[in-house]
């Protein structure tokens, strides 16, 4: 067999591979487009059958601790440029909160993140945010500065670290969202409508108790 039909018949595995890697890429693409087309809507504070959480009153909806699952790993880089990743808070309560500078409703909510985020840091509670849809950094930078958030945000563009959270968990479904981990690294609350001072407070306040 010549060199030149060895190429041939190699040809259609090569094409069968790059068509693979495009439909992956195409499905990947569209799981973030459809995430993305809630932005800076309410939401759904319910789940599919057998998730184990219960929606309450505004939007928030919590997890037993013995049914919670794991949040995933997420790493990147900050808006400011520096590696961020979310195993460096082992051990404390997270709170992980989905934004974009566009989104009137985050503007909304930033005041009472940044104000509880200072309270509640000396318990344990870290805050960390998940920038995304801003083409550049500049307008989300400018955000944090006017509404004094002093916590990092993961720069995300595409929205691709939302998708890490597991399906049938509490995972973020629109923008904004804000997700509560415990200390053990598990998805304890989420909610998919902006927050106030109080409900913010509903959300942390439990774990906190938790031992």
């Amino acid at each position: 067999m010549s060199a030149r039909s060895v190429r041939a018949d190699q040809a259609p595995h090569r094409s069968s591979r790059r068509r693979s890697r495009t439909l992956a890429t195409g499905a990947a693409g569209a799981a973030v487009a459809a995430l993305l087309l809630s932005a800076c809507g309410s939401g759904s504070s319910g789940g599919s059958g057998g998730t184990g959480f219960v929606a309450g009153k505004g939007g928030i909806a919590t997890v037993k601790q013995a049914d919670r699952k794991d949040a995933p790993s997420l790493t990147g880089t900050s808006l400011e440029g520096k590696a961020l990743d979310l195993a460096g808070y082992k051990g404390k309560i997270v709170v992980v909160n989905v934004w974009g500078s566009w989104c009137a409703p985050c503007r909304e909510e930033a005041p009472y993140l940044a104000k509880v985020a200072k309270e509640t840091k000396p318990q344990g509670v870290e805050f960390v945010g998940i920038n995304t849809r801003d083409p550049d950094r500049s307008p989300a930078k400018a955000f944090e500065k006017r509404f004094g958030v002093e916590y990092p945000s993961f720069y995300d563009p595409s929205g691709k670290l939302m998708l890490r959270f597991p399906k049938g968990s509490l995972n973020p479904q629109a923008i904004p969202s804000t997700l509560v981990i415990d200390r053990e690294g598990k998805i304890a609350a989420r909610a998919l409508t902006p927050l106030n001072y109080t409900k913010m407070r509903k959300m942390i306040d439990p774990l906190l108790a938790e031992k």
